[in-house]
């Protein structure tokens, strides 16, 4: 009886310990299948200035105008980084045609907008409320991307609007699974996917990318994290394309990149 009683409390101790120590197992046995790379790598624009002493140095074109938040009373929803707005504010300058899956506050786009050259254009697509409201939930799929989908899809205004720049953004109100890209194939030099992020939607949008990137374009994706509900499909499903392109994951980010040789 006595041995029964600690060959439970036993076997309860591990559950327990499995339990709280979740999410380091499932790093342990599930670490990421895409090879982290320093910024540095992704494109010589990011090359520091080496001084005497081996520092490192921000070259004048690390100097990006950029747009910071972070008071939370702001409420503004779907925002990247300031590290990876500014990797994107960078890209810009070398970028002369510019798309964006999933505006949200319109962000991204007013940074890239911003800083890159005064003939550049930049489309931009997301969803309106009325067509949030409409999207099915796909058996299997992250639930909670679909409500963060229909929690960003807000906006009928953005930090680009009636701004100065706003001239150089195409916006439009599209659902990017219904997409038209006869068009727009081997056009862009930068693709910033940042939409939908169930398995479904970031397919799709990544496959009409790979098809509108131009040669030698870049392709960035955002929310490339393992341990997240809403993001648990972007993950798995750049895990599994970095099976057949060359895909990477930029250091101290949650983006990824891919380079169309």
């Amino acid at each position: 009886m006595i041995k029964s009683i600690i060959f439970i409390s036993l076997v309860l101790n591990i559950l327990l310990i499995i339990i709280i120590n979740k999410k380091k197992i499932k790093k342990f046995f599930y670490k990421n299948k895409i090879k982290t790379v320093s910024v540095e790598e992704v494109n010589p624009i990011f090359k520091p200035k080496i001084i005497k002493d081996n520092s490192k140095f921000p070259s004048e074109e690390h100097v990006a105008k950029m747009v910071l938040i972070h008071d939370k009373e702001y409420n503004v929803k779907g925002l990247v980084s300031d590290y990876e707005t500014w990797i994107l504010a960078i890209m810009s300058k070398i970028s002369l045609n510019i798309f964006e899956f999933g505006t949200c506050s319109g962000k991204t786009s007013y940074i890239m907008a911003l800083n890159s050259p005064s003939n550049a254009k930049i489309k931009t697509i997301t969803l309106n409320e009325e067509q949030a409201s409409k999207l099915n939930f796909k058996k299997g799929e992250s639930k909670s991307a679909y409500s963060n989908a229909k929690n960003e899809s807000t906006y009928n205004e953005f930090m680009f609007s009636g701004k100065e720049c706003e001239n150089k953004i195409e916006f439009s109100y599209e659902n990017s699974m219904e997409l038209d890209i006869n068009n727009l194939k081997d056009l862009y030099d930068l693709i910033f996917i940042d939409g939908g992020h169930t398995y479904s939607v970031i397919k799709n949008d990544t496959e009409k990318a790979l098809e509108m990137v131009k040669k030698n374009g870049y392709i960035f994706w955002h929310d490339y994290i393992q341990d997240k509900t809403s993001t648990k499909d972007v993950y798995k499903y750049l895990n599994c394309l970095s099976k057949e392109i060359k895909i990477f994951h930029i250091k101290d980010t949650n983006m990824c990149f891919f380079k169309k040789e």
